[in-house]
This record gives C-alpha cells, sequence and structure tokens, in this order.
C-alpha cells in the first residue's frame, strides 16, 4: 500500500518537529484514501513530553466534530522522535488502537508511516510507503 502526503504537508510537520525538539511534537492528519492532504500541529500533554507524546484531547474531539459535520476526515496521527529512529517505539505501540489509522514518524528528514492494525512492528504497524506529491 503507498500513501502520497502533501509537500506542503511534510514541510510543515518538519518544522513543528524541529521547532518542538527535544520534546516530541504531535498532530493530526487529513484526507481520505490514499492521500493525506492536511495537517493540525496540536499540543503534546504527556507528562513526560521529552520521550512521548499526548495529543491534546480538546483538539482531537474538536477535529472529530468537525469531521461529523462535513470537515476535512482524520487520517491518523503524527508525532516526532527527535532523540530516536523514525519507527514505532513499544510505547507507541501500546497507545495505538488497531483501527487502521495512519501514524507518520517524523525523525529530523526522515518520515514513515504506519498503518495501526493486529499485526506488525511490536505487534501494532504496517509500514506504509510515503510519496511525496505537489
Amino acid at each position: 500500500m503507498r500513501i502520497a502526503i502533501s509537500r506542503s504537508v511534510l514541510i510543515g510537520i518538519r518544522r513543528f518537529s524541529a521547532d518542538a525538539a527535544p520534546k516530541e511534537a504531535c498532530g493530526l492528519l487529513f484526507g481520505e484514501g490514499d492521500a493525506i492532504t492536511g495537517f493540525q500541529a496540536t499540543e503534546n500533554v504527556a507528562e513526560t513530553p521529552e520521550i512521548r507524546f499526548e495529543i491534546d484531547p480538546r483538539a482531537l474531539f474538536a477535529a472529530l466534530k468537525a469531521e461529523r459535520a462535513g470537515g476535512p476526515k482524520i487520517a491518523g496521527y503524527w508525532h516526532s522522535h527527535p532523540s530516536g529512529d523514525a519507527t514505532p517505539s513499544a510505547t507507541d505501540a501500546t497507545m495505538a488502537a488497531p483501527d487502521g489509522k495512519l501514524w507518520v514518524i517524523v525523525t529530523g528528514e526522515a518520515v514513515t508511516a504506519w498503518k495501526a492494525g493486529e499485526t506488525g512492528a511490536h505487534g501494532r504497524f504496517r509500514e506504509i510507503e510515503l510519496t511525496a506529491e505537489v
């Protein structure tokens, strides 16, 4: 499976990730089918944001409400690993619901995409090819 991601989304999540370091940055991804067309940076409300992320529930609930009202569809989530690599951690797997949502992980210039499910890395993630598009 392959997912297309807008170059402006890539630029944005890389910028927010770099600005947040050494803390993890995080947010929401928007799109449908095989395309990520938008993103939102959210506050990382984790108790230890240097090693974990938690999307601000207020931002998530607002996005869900907007989606139900016909707004952009939530395709998944993004976060950074400022001192790690762009693969899901065991903590990521513990946090992820097996709901088929995308998880995009940013480390410097490296950006990877994963689909949350019942199998794969740490028993939860399957890597998805990510292609940048205009």
